[in-house]
């Protein structure tokens, strides 16, 4: 069953990704991935990735900006690169991308098709299908100019795309879903906490499945541009009934900069850093002996637990994870680059040593993301100025860093708080 699985609205942000940013996104992500496989099986990455939710937490965990439509494109660029010399271990293909790459993702898929046994032309066409259903069926104002396609050598797959309007400097995210699921997909409005933002169509309800396979059989039968035509033909003013239209994930994340407390469920990040006080010394007492591995890190490895452990509602409020390794524009705060080579560091010998059945150190992650869980009732700490407000005075000794330049010993966080100008937003798009 083909459905979609939600969107996601961003402001259209401008630049590139640096190249110290890029590689450690690269190291992290291909790890996380690594992990979820490793714990639940490729079938639930592919369902992560295909939750609107989720991929921006997975996205802010990793460094980049918490909001922007540059967490899209880096994010599935950073699985691209680290997940190709691990595909055939992991049976997981990253193809397409930006632009030109994402005219070169039917080539790719055929390539894999060849390559593993699965009908690489039949998924080259669904990719031509899909995404003509979100650039012309689907006529909502934003024009594509990114296609991802993530597949699993059984064939099952899930396509991240986005578009843009330029005029109203704003991007917006198309997450699919290759099957039918209950974990993230099926009726994801019981699971998904946020604030209410209109009516939106969810065709990932349970009740919605006559609605699914009538569409998939009027794909089939009238194709991609006799829909278009049928749309434009119909009256815009006509409205089908609310008892048909469920909730779909959707996320809308505003355009401000800097990280407010209203964008930070105050009482879970409490638990996550009480977590990583009371349980970090505990589980993690051999790695704490390693030089530079300390309460910082274990703060930001509790953030990556829950990304690899966390429940579908636990992603409501993506900023949250922003705190674990900063942003790139220094909002929150400046890369910690020496936190964030260690949180490398541990995931990989956590994930290395579960890939020989030795699970101890992935087993520690989870305890935890589980302390986090139990402490939420109760959990109390600064609020997020002061959180931040320590971040930047600690920046230089943690090797704080941004497309600023390296932070240095002095000033408030108030002064370097600089907003960040976008440029060339049609032309260099994220």
């Amino acid at each position: 069953m083909v459905q979609r699985a939600g969107s996601a609205d961003l402001p259209l942000h401008g630049g590139r990704v640096p190249p110290w940013l890029g590689d450690r996104m690269t190291k992290l992500g291909t790890i996380i991935a690594e992990a979820i496989v490793i714990e639940y099986g490729r079938d639930e990455f592919l369902r992560r990735l295909a939750h609107p939710f989720w991929f921006q937490s997975f996205g802010c965990v990793m460094g980049m900006d918490w909001h922007s439509s540059g967490i899209t494109t880096s994010v599935i660029g950073a699985l691209k690169r680290g997940l190709a010399p691990r595909s055939q271990d992991l049976g997981i293909s990253v193809c397409g991308g930006r632009g030109r790459h994402s005219r070169q993702t039917p080539d790719e898929l055929i390539a894999i098709g060849n390559r593993v046994g699965i009908d690489g032309a039949g998924l080259a066409a669904t990719s031509r299908l899909v995404a003509k259903v979100d650039s012309a069926a689907v006529q909502d104002g934003f024009d594509l100019y990114l296609h991802g396609f993530i597949v699993a050598d059984d064939g099952k797959w899930v396509v991240v795309q986005q578009g843009m309007n330029g005029d109203k400097r704003q991007a917006r995210r198309y997450h699919w879903l290759s099957e039918g699921v209950s974990s993230f997909v099926d009726s994801p409005h019981a699971a998904i906490e946020g604030k209410g933002q209109g009516e939106i169509v969810n065709l990932a309800d349970r009740r919605a499945a006559a609605s699914r396979h009538g569409q998939l059989e009027l794909l089939a039968s009238l194709g991609p541009d006799r829909i278009v035509r049928e749309v434009v033909a119909l009256d815009p003013k006509v409205k089908p009934k609310e008892a048909d239209q469920p909730l779909l994930p959707h996320l809308v994340m505003p355009a401000h900069h800097d990280v407010r407390e209203e964008n930070v469920n105050m009482r879970r990040l409490h638990a996550t850093l009480s977590a990583a006080a009371d349980r970090g010394p505990e589980d993690f007492e051999r790695l704490l002996m390693v030089p530079g591995v300390g309460a910082r890190t274990i703060n930001a490895l509790a953030m990556v637990a829950e990304v690899v452990h966390g429940a579908p509602c636990r992603f409501a409020d993506p900023a949250r994870f922003s705190l674990a390794h900063g942003g790139k524009d220094r909002h929150p705060f400046p890369v910690p680059l020496k936190v964030y080579d260690h949180t490398i560091a541990v995931m990989r010998s956590a994930v290395t040593k579960a890939r020989l059945g030795l699970g101890e150190e992935l087993e520690a992650l989870k305890r935890l993301d589980d302390q986090a869980r139990q402490l939420e009732r109760y959990a109390t700490g600064p609020d997020l100025k002061e959180i931040v407000a320590g971040e930047f005075r600690h920046s230089p000794e943690w090797g704080g860093r941004s497309v600023f330049g390296w932070e240095e010993t002095g000033g408030s966080a108030e002064q370097k708080s600089l907003e960040p100008t976008p440029s060339n937003a049609h032309r260099q798009a994220r």
